[in-house]
Order: structure tokens, then C-alpha cells, then sequence
């Protein structure tokens, strides 16, 4: 069987590139910062090198990162104004213009260049390659300088799996620290707050004891001597009240639980509560003694019962 005849395709003419134009142009880009002299001249030539997209693609971000930290760092970027672009804007000669006119923002710029003197031309490279966006980028800024020197050595060595177990690692170790600090942080919060409640308590209470006091001071000094003994009874007797209806009360509640538990398991708690009152009667003797009190006789009412002293 013949075989069919296949025509050849027409050849396409391909344009010539230009070699020598592109080495000219990758190096004079390479030797700009310090074969120029005139701030404007180099200003000019890097905007125009922007505008060469196949001389320009020919380097890594750190090297024309560098180059930008270098313009911002010595205002070169000031040699634009009172120049006109194309469409007859004057330039005002600002950073943000000129980051602009290489057509990036200057937010952008500038968190390139603080990630250049951070992690450095090559690691920067190496993470630019991998991928690493300026949010990662940011958070290795801010790790201790052991562990950023450890992510710098890994993204030198291009090992991406590497850089990345060992950033995680990093980042959720941190990430872990961080929340222990918070609660600790709230403690302490909390703490100083219920501390300030307490103290404003205190201090409320202490207010008012010097109110208390005071008034007390001014009552006693304009009051006959009848008038502050009657007084000074009325407190007593008070506080007389409060510790029998304490006896009576709770104590004696105690005293009925601890006779119920004795009949439920046999044991014998007459003792223990006998030195509780054995306690109480040499508490109210000592005091009996203290100020020569006497005993008291028959079955009269206590004085304070009486009627004049009511």
C-alpha cells in the first residue's frame, strides 16, 4: 500500500533575540548602584528597566528589593520632582509615587524590604520561590532570633517540605504559648479585679467606721454622763443578746445533730460538747473576774431588765 504524502508544515519565522541587548541590559541592572553618580540618572534608568519585562523577569525580587531599600534608604527617589511623566503629571518626587511608577504599592514595597533585612537576600529568595506569602513572611519576622535563624538555614537549602514542617512546628508551638499567656494574663486580671473589689470594700467599711466614730466622739462630748452610760449599756446588752441567741441558735442546733448521730451509731459525744461549755464558762468567768463582778443573787432579774434602766 502507498503511503499518503504529508506535506510539511510551513516553518515559522522566529524574531531573533537579541542576546546582547538582554546581557546589557542584566548588567548594567547589577552594576546600577554604583556606576551612577546622578541620583536622577539612576532613578531614571530603573523605571526604565521596570518597563524591559524580559530584562527584568531575568532577576529575583531580593535583588530588586535591594535595590529599592537602597533608593529609600538615600531618598533617591526625590530626583523626580518637578519632572513630567507621559500624560503630563508632575511628579512630585515622594516614595509612594515612585513605588507607583514601578507599578506596586508602597505598602508592598516597604514590607519587602523589612523582610530583606530580616531574613536576608537568600532565604528571601528561596521563600519567594516556594511560595511563602507576606502573611507567613510576617509572623517569621516576629519568631525569636534562634528559631528565625533555623527557618532561614532550611529556606536556604531550598528544602520546601522541610521550611514548612519545621514553620508549623514553630508557629504552633507559639501559638500555644501565647494562649497559656492569655489565661494566665486574664488570671491575674481577675485576681487584681476581685483584689480591687475587696479593697473598695475594705475602704467603703473603713469610711464608714470613721463616720461612725466621729459621730460617736461628738455624741459622747456633748452628752450628760447619764446619756453616754445609757448608751454604752445599750451596746453591751446588745452584744449580750447576740451571743446568747448565738448559744441558742446555732451552737445548740449542733449540739441536737450531734445527739441525733449518737443514737444512730452508739458513740458518745457528751464529752466533746462538755468542753465546748466548760470553754464558755471560763471565757464568762474570766471576764466575771476581770471586773470584779459579783455573784448573782436569788432569782431577781438582771438589773438591766429593771424598769428604770428600760
Amino acid at each position: 500500500m502507498a503511503r499518503n504524502k504529508v506535506e510539511a508544515p510551513d516553518a515559522v519565522e522566529l524574531p531573533v533575540l537579541d542576546g546582547e541587548m538582554l546581557t546589557a541590559n542584566q548588567n548594567a541592572m547589577a552594576t546600577m548602584l554604583i556606576s551612577h553618580s546622578d541620583d536622577r540618572d539612576l532613578v531614571n534608568q530603573m523605571l526604565g528597566q521596570a518597563q524591559m519585562a524580559d530584562a527584568f523577569a531575568r532577576f529575583s525580587v531580593t535583588v530588586t528589593t535591594s535595590k529599592l531599600a537602597y533608593v529609600k534608604e538615600n531618598k533617591l527617589y526625590r530626583a523626580l520632582s518637578g519632572k513630567k511623566g507621559g500624560d503630563g503629571h508632575q511628579f512630585s518626587g515622594t516614595w509612594e509615587e515612585f513605588c507607583g511608577l514601578l507599578g506596586r504599592s508602597r505598602e508592598q514595597v516597604d514590607e519587602d524590604i523589612r523582610n530583606l533585612r530580616v531574613l536576608g537576600e537568600a532565604a528571601l529568595d528561596s521563600m519567594s520561590r516556594m511560595g511563602i506569602g507576606y502573611r507567613e513572611m510576617r509572623q517569621y519576622r516576629r519568631l525569636p532570633e534562634d528559631e528565625q535563624a533555623a527557618l532561614i538555614e532550611i529556606a536556604k537549602a531550598g528544602d520546601k517540605d522541610a521550611f514548612l514542617d519545621l514553620a508549623e512546628e514553630i508557629i504552633s508551638k507559639h501559638a500555644k504559648e501565647k494562649t497559656e499567656l492569655t489565661q494566665r494574663l486574664d488570671d491575674v486580671n481577675a485576681d487584681y479585679e476581685a483584689q480591687g473589689e475587696v479593697m473598695a470594700k475594705r475602704s467603703g467599711e473603713l469610711d464608714q467606721a470613721r463616720m461612725d466614730l466621729e459621730k460617736a466622739r461628738k455624741r459622747i462630748q456633748s452628752a450628760t454622763p447619764d446619756d453616754v452610760i445609757k448608751d454604752l449599756r445599750s451596746e453591751v446588752v446588745a452584744l449580750s443578746f447576740e451571743i446568747e441567741s448565738k448559744v441558742m441558735g446555732p451552737l445548740r442546733e449542733g449540739f441536737t445533730q450531734m445527739a441525733e448521730h449518737a443514737n444512730e451509731t452508739g458513740q458518745d459525744h457528751r464529752t466533746f460538747k462538755a468542753d465546748l461549755i466548760r470553754q464558755l464558762e471560763i471565757t464568762l468567768a474570766t471576764v466575771r473576774s476581770e471586773f470584779h463582778l459579783p455573784a448573782h443573787q436569788g432569782d431577781s432579774k438582771p438589773v438591766w431588765m429593771a424598769a428604770d434602766e428600760a
